[in-house]
């Protein structure tokens, strides 16, 4: 999961592949859909596409009445992983932040006598 959740967050780091992710989030786009969306040429959409699919984030489906069209849509796993990842963090942050409450009240009620 940690080379799965790599891949992730570095296709995510790019704020473009972000747009992308939002817009597919939607529905499903042809890539020419998105480069016109974003105003972007073909091949530097192609380039971003390539990267999320490689990270596992997006799928490609070509039509069937033109092999050239492919449509993207987003691959729900990487995301669960990376919601599931968050959470343990956050669960991590919850558990010391608790720690550190305690002990702050406990010296503060001994610093009163």
């Amino acid at each position: 999961m940690a080379a799965q959740l790599d891949r992730t967050l570095a296709a995510l780091a790019d704020p473009t592949r972000r747009r992308v992710v939002d817009r597919l989030r939607r529905r499903p786009h042809r890539a020419g859909e998105l480069a016109s969306a974003f105003d972007m040429s073909p091949p530097a959409m192609s380039r971003h596409l390539r990267v999320l699919r490689r990270s596992g984030l997006v799928e490609e489906e070509r039509v069937d009445d033109d092999a050239r069209v492919r449509v993207y849509r987003l691959s729900p796993k990487p995301f669960r992983d990376l919601a599931q990842w968050l959470t343990q963090l956050e669960e991590t942050w919850r558990l010391q932040l608790d720690a550190f409450k305690a002990h702050a009240e406990k010296a503060g009620k001994g610093g009163e006598s």
